[in-house]
Order: C-alpha cells, then structure tokens, then sequence
C-alpha cells in the first residue's frame, strides 16, 4: 500500500489549491507587530506560529512575520502560551 495506493488498483487523488503569500498579492513591504488582528491569523490555538507550508506565505515574509509576532510577544500585545 505504498505510493498512496488503496486495495483494489484505485489511487487517492488529492486536488488542492496552491497558496500564494498574501503579503506578495498586497505588495506589502512591511509587517507591523502592532497589528495583532493580522497576527493572530498566523498563530496557532496554543498560539504556536504556523509553519509556512500551512500558512503559504514565501520564506521572506515568513521570517517577517515571525519577527513581527515575537515582537509582539517581548511588548506583551501577544501571549506566549495558553492557559
């Protein structure tokens, strides 16, 4: 059953949208740590900052973001965990 494959020959197809960064299609050069509303949509429940395969945003304003929400954090706008 490698490669996917059920019993049977049939073979799971999985059809998805490719995602695009956000920030790239707004032209955005920079992310505010202030911001926490747009923040919050790349932090997880346990407020864990999603990973860029899940979020598609390219890899220089992931590093952004990131750099954005840990700011946030240090000046207390963003908690650090859930209780």
């Amino acid at each position: 059953m490698s490669n996917g494959k059920k019993r049977g020959g049939f073979q799971k197809q999985r059809f998805s949208r490719k995602k695009y960064c956000v920030f790239c299609a707004d032209h955005t050069d920079h992310i505010d740590y202030k911001d926490v509303n747009v923040l919050q949509r790349y932090v997880a429940e346990n407020y864990k900052i999603l990973p860029r395969r899940m979020t598609g945003t390219c890899a220089k304003h992931q590093r952004a973001l990131t750099r954005a929400i840990r700011r946030a954090r240090h000046v207390a706008l963003m908690p650090y965990t859930s209780e």
